[in-house]
């Protein structure tokens, strides 16, 4: 997997820091979401594009005086190229605590598998 898309400073996007690793016969992707409602967060695959959107609603507080402000409100999009060996129709997401898991599956033919090596002597004795 590879990004294909990180937000620049010049867009209205917000970071969305994530890790990614292989585990077993899965991907794993988390992402730090602290504080997004987990209505706001959409994950969809449009072919081999992996795409997680989410939404932290701006801190409207009157009458107070901001001293710091440094945890961002707004939008948070990502967007990942899968390769051809992944099962797309069976990646699950869950939010837990501020985390958002993409399990994303490693599909049967990408699975590394045992050939079995024949001898010259056995392929001789199937054709007789």
């Amino acid at each position: 997997m590879t990004v294909l898309y990180a937000p620049s400073a010049r867009t209205s996007q917000r970071l969305m820091p994530i890790d990614l690793f292989r585990d077993g016969d899965s991907y794993v992707l988390t992402a730090d979401l602290p504080g997004v409602d987990a209505g706001s967060i959409d994950v969809d695959v449009d072919g081999r594009v992996l795409t997680v959107r989410a939404e932290r609603t701006p801190r409207d507080r009157e009458g107070v005086k901001w001293m710091a402000a440094e945890r961002p409100s707004g939008s948070f999009y990502r967007q990942f190229t899968l390769s051809d060996g992944i099962a797309t129709e069976s990646i699950s997401a869950n939010y837990d605590n501020g985390v958002l898991s993409v399990i994303i599956p490693v599909s049967e033919r990408a699975k590394p598998r045992k050939v079995e090596v024949q001898t010259t002597e056995a392929a001789q004795s199937v054709s007789a």
